[in-house]
């Protein structure tokens, strides 16, 4: 059973930077086809964030992160990593890790998905 493991999360005002981590307990990111990372803000539906294929290290951004965020990997490490610059009040939810041995499409696992607990990120002044 794998098991993910966010950090990183907190309160921070607009225009500030967080990086998230997420690590995988196999301790290599390539033991899943690829991983992700979505959020959900209260009343919300849960929505994609960003996604990367572990092998060629391709990546995805949402429209509404692309140039502020950047997922990256240390595959022997295990661990995952989002970089959140120039952040805004909507960026405001929980951030949930996400990763799937081999169901994936446009680098984001779609089924069998192992999930980690959340990390609250909040962005308010």
């Amino acid at each position: 059973q794998v098991q993910l493991m966010e950090s990183g999360g907190g309160s921070i005002q607009p225009g500030g930077s967080l990086r998230l981590s997420c690590t995988i307990s196999s301790g290599h990111t390539t033991s899943s086809d690829c991983m992700a990372w979505f959020r959900q803000a209260p009343g919300e539906e849960r929505e994609r964030v960003a996604g990367i294929y572990t092998g060629a290290g391709n990546t995805v951004y949402a429209d509404s992160v692309k140039g502020r965020f950047t997922i990256s990997q240390d595959r022997n490490k295990g661990t995952l990593y989002l970089q959140m610059n120039s952040l805004r009040p909507e960026d405001t939810a929980m951030y949930y890790c996400a990763a799937s041995k081999r169901w994936c499409r446009d680098g984001y696992p779609i089924r069998d998905n192992y999930w980690g607990q959340g990390t609250q990120v909040t962005v308010s002044s």
